[in-house]
C-alpha cells in the first residue's frame, strides 16, 4: 500500500485559492481516479475536485470551510501499489507528515515522531494562507499556539485571534527584525503601508435588529482579486458617449426572428463585444497585460464577460471572439450566463481572458468606474441605453438613444491616447451598425 496526497487544483487563471464548501468523501471511502471528492469555491468559479488515484480515502486535511492556497494539500488517499512510495524531496508543497494509525507496527528508524516532522534547518513553516493572514494583521506567529497536527498553527487558529482581538504583541526576535540595520535608514510610512496591504478588520459595533452576514469563500475570494487589483494597477478612467439610435433600430427588427430561428435571445451586448473586438485588432497594445519585468501583448483575443448572481460575481471568457459574428458571440454569451446561474461553470470556462466587457447598463447604471480585472490592462462597461435630446448636426433637435461606454485602464501599460483612440473606434463602429452594413451570420 502507498500513501499518496492531493492537493487543490488550478481551477483558473489567476486563481490563487479555493473554499472547501463540502467534502464528498469521508474517511474510509473508496474512490476511483477522476471521482469528484469535494466541491470548492473560488472568486472566478465553482467545481469540484477530482480524485488523482484510486484507493481509499485516509485522512482529511482541510476543514469544510477552510481558504486554501493552490497546490495546498487537501487529503491523503491509500492506494495499491507502490506509485507514491519515490516522494521527491524537493516537491513544491511543503506538508506534515501523515500520522500513521500503523506506525507503532513499524521499526523504530521509520515511525513517525515530532522531531521527523521539523524542517532540517530548525525555521517553522507556515501555510501561504496563514503567512498572507499573519501578515495582514500584524500576528507575531511566534506568539500562537498551534492546535493543528505537530502543533502547526492553522488558519482557524489566526482567525480565532482576530475576531476575539486578543493578538498577541510581536516579540523580541520580531521586533529586532522589524527594526532597521545598521547604517540603514528607518522605513518610511509608504513603504510601512507597501509591506502590509490589507489593514484590519474594522471592529463593527452590532446593535439590536443589525443582521451580521458571515463572508463566504467566493465573497472573500472576490474583494481579495479586487483589492489586489486596486493596488497593483494604477487605474485610469475614460467615457465616451455613444448614439446608438440605429444599433437599437436594427436589434429590435431582427430579435423576434433570431429568438425563433436560434431559440434564444439577441440582447445588445454581442453587439458592443463584435465592436470591442473589430476595435481590438487596430489597437492590439489594449489586448496586453503587466508581467512584471514586461509587458505582454496577447495574439489571442479572449473576451471575459461579467455574470452575476444573487450574491456572487462569475467572469468566464468567450475564446477567440475576433473569430465569431455576431450570432456566435450571442451564442456563446448566452450558454456562459446559463452555465453560471445553472452552477455548471468549468475551470476552462474561465481561463485565457485578455479583455474585460461589463453589462452594467442591464441593471440601470449609466455611469461606472470598473475596476480591472487582474492581469488585464483594461475593462470597458457598457451602461444602461437611454433616451436624451440631441442638437443634430443641422442645429436640430431630436430624441436619440445614447449610451455611455466607461473604460478604466492599467497605465503601466496604457496610456490615455492609445486608449481614447481605442475608445473612439469602437464607437464609431458601434454608431455605424445599421441593416445595410451589419451581418448577423
Amino acid at each position: 500500500m502507498a500513501t499518496e496526497k492531493i492537493s487543490m487544483p488550478q481551477l483558473g487563471e489567476s486563481v490563487t485559492e479555493g473554499t472547501i464548501s463540502k467534502w464528498l468523501v469521508q474517511v474510509g471511502d473508496e474512490v476511483k481516479k477522476y471521482d469528484p471528492i469535494a466541491e470548492v469555491m473560488t472568486d472566478k468559479v465553482n467545481a469540484e475536485i477530482p480524485s488523482s488515484y484510486t484507493g481509499t480515502i485516509k485522512e482529511l486535511v482541510v476543514d469544510e470551510g477552510d481558504t486554501i492556497e493552490v497546490g495546498e494539500l487537501v487529503c491523503y488517499i491509500e492506494t495499491e501499489g507502490g506509485a507514491g512510495a519515490e516522494q521527491k524531496e524537493d516537491a513544491p508543497i511543503e506538508v506534515d507528515p501523515v500520522e500513521d494509525s500503523t506506525a507503532k507496527d513499524q521499526p523504530a528508524e521509520t515511525a513517525p515522531t515530532e522531531k521527523s516532522k521539523q524542517p532540517k534547518d530548525g525555521k517553522a513553516r507556515y501555510s501561504p494562507a496563514v503567512l498572507r493572514l499573519a501578515q495582514e494583521n500584524d500576528i507575531d506567529l511566534e506568539q500562537v499556539e498551534g492546535t493543528g497536527r505537530g502543533g502547526r498553527i492553522t488558519r482557524k487558529d489566526l482567525q480565532k485571534l482576530i475576531d476575539s482581538g486578543d493578538i498577541p504583541e510581536a516579540g523580541e526576535k520580531a521586533k529586532e527584525e522589524a527594526a532597521p540595520a545598521p547604517g540603514e535608514a528607518p522605513k518610511t510610512a509608504q513603504q510601512s503601508a507597501a509591506a502590509k496591504p490589507a489593514a484590519k478588520a474594522m471592529n463593527i459595533p452590532v446593535e439590536d435588529g443589525d443582521v451580521e452576514i458571515p463572508i463566504s469563500g467566493v465573497r472573500r475570494a472576490i474583494a481579495d482579486n479586487m483589492v489586489r487589483s486596486k493596488h497593483e494597477a494604477p487605474h485610469a478612467w475614460m467615457m465616451m458617449e455613444v448614439d446608438v439610435t440605429n444599433l437599437v433600430e436594427y436589434r429590435n427588427s431582427v430579435k423576434g426572428d433570431f429568438k425563433q430561428k436560434e431559440g434564444y435571445n439577441i440582447t445588445f451586448l454581442p453587439f458592443f463585444i463584435k465592436a470591442v473586438v473589430e476595435a481590438l485588432k487596430e489597437f492590439p497594445m489594449i489586448n496586453s497585460m503587466w508581467a512584471g519585468d514586461k509587458i505582454v501583448q496577447k495574439k489571442a483575443v479572449n473576451i471575459s464577460i461579467a455574470v452575476a448572481t444573487e450574491d456572487s460575481l462569475f467572469v468566464p471568457v468567450i475564446k477567440n471572439a475576433d473569430e465569431k459574428s455576431l450570432k456566435g458571440i450571442a451564442k456563446d454569451v448566452n450558454e456562459l450566463a446559463s452555465k453560471v446561474r445553472s452552477g455548471k461553470l468549468s475551470g476552462d470556462d474561465m481561463k485565457g481572458g485578455t479583455f474585460t466587457v461589463n453589462n452594467t447598463g442591464s441593471f440601470g447604471s449609466i455611469q461606472s468606474t470598473p475596476i480591472i480585472n487582474y492581469p488585464q490592462a483594461a475593462i470597458l462597461s457598457v451602461e444602461s441605453i437611454v433616451k436624451r435630446p440631441v442638437v443634430m448636426d443641422n442645429g436640430m433637435i431630436a430624441v436619440r438613444d445614447i449610451v455611455n461606454l466607461c473604460m478604466s485602464l492599467d497605465h503601466r501599460v496604457l496610456d490615455g491616447l492609445v486608449c481614447g483612440r481605442f475608445l473612439s473606434r469602437v464607437k464609431e463602429i458601434v454608431e455605424n451598425i445599421s441593416k445595410e452594413n451589419t451581418s448577423i451570420y
